[in-house]
């Protein structure tokens, strides 16, 4: 019986060891040059041609007038394209149309001096930009992939170069339109007929209107005060504290305050978060106005367009 116990052992053991050399070891040094190829950084070309390029985004498309009426007309944005890197095979960046900011990835061809760049195509809005170089501009067409989904699904392109620089001083000018013209409202008006004295009513529709305290106080240079804003109508405040996150390079989302900061030339959206960049001043300051603009009044009036 011993002999058998010893004979089962050996074969055990044996056995292990067969299993120990069929196990594939791993090659530290194969894992060192893995590692080695994957870190590899592809060198980037034509740097020169990195940058912001902004303009006009406008197309053909279904618009409703004001009395509710469809009709094709010209559908007309803002875009701008951002050339982040450019390597021999593939060119990355990032659109921003109506605060909504995309990123591309597309080809350059050096002969044409063109490039196509495609959007990922997970979002209704998303297509191909085919661009042409010249010098500093920008020009060609997007097509939509989902040409159903967007009001004009394509557009053509004309943008110039422009470089994003944060200055505290910038400030809307006395020349821009003051109106909110996206969210009219409507108030109920009477009306004495001075011959019947009969008194009717009817509706009027009503526009927001800033006043000239947007042009005088800059919630990034300033350190505000209740009593600096007390007075303020609802709109001032907005656009007062609008005006910190326009000079960081905010893509707003909403319409109104687009309008207002594409008035100027040094609006350039570049990131729809700029949180993280706003100075403690500045950040004491739009707390502040937060504030106020929860309680605020808004001043209407008529306007034709």
């Amino acid at each position: 019986m011993k002999i058998l116990k010893l004979s089962l052992i050996s074969l055990f053991t044996i056995g292990l060891t067969a299993c120990k050399k069929d196990v594939k070891t791993t090659d530290p040094s194969k894992d060192s040059l893995a590692a080695k190829k994957d870190s590899v950084v592809v060198p980037e070309v034509y740097k020169e041609y990195y940058g912001i390029y902004m303009g006009d985004f406008a197309g053909k498309g279904m618009v409703t007038s004001e009395d509710g009426e469809t009709y094709e007309g010209e559908i007309y944005k803002r875009i701008a394209l951002k050339i982040n890197r450019i390597t021999k095979d593939s060119v990355y960046g990032q659109s921003i149309v109506d605060g909504n900011q995309r990123p591309f990835r597309g080809v350059f061809n050096e002969t044409s001096k063109s490039f196509i760049l495609d959007e990922p195509g997970n979002d209704k809005t998303d297509g191909r930009f085919e661009v042409k170089l010249n010098n500093d501009s920008l020009t060609g067409s997007w097509n939509a992939f989902n040409k159903s989904a967007v009001k004009a699904p394509n557009k053509v392109l004309k943008l110039v170069k422009k470089e994003f620089v944060y200055n505290p001083n910038f400030m809307l000018n006395e020349n821009n339109d003051l109106i909110d013209w996206e969210n009219p409202k409507d108030f109920v008006e009477k009306y004495t007929d001075e011959e019947t004295g009969n008194t009717e009513t009817y509706t009027e529709s009503r526009n927001r209107i800033a006043s000239d305290a947007v042009f005088k106080i800059n919630a990034s240079k300033q350190k505000l005060t209740e009593k600096d804003l007390k007075n303020l109508r609802k709109l001032d405040m907005e656009i007062i504290k609008n005006a910190v996150f326009a000079r960081h390079g905010y893509a707003f989302k909403k319409q109104t305050y687009r309008n207002f900061f594409e008035q100027t030339d040094w609006y350039i959206p570049v990131s729809n978060n700029v949180d993280n960049e706003l100075s403690p001043l500045e950040k004491e300051n739009v707390a502040l106005l937060n504030r106020f603009i929860k309680y605020a009044e808004d001043k209407y009036d008529s306007f034709g367009r």
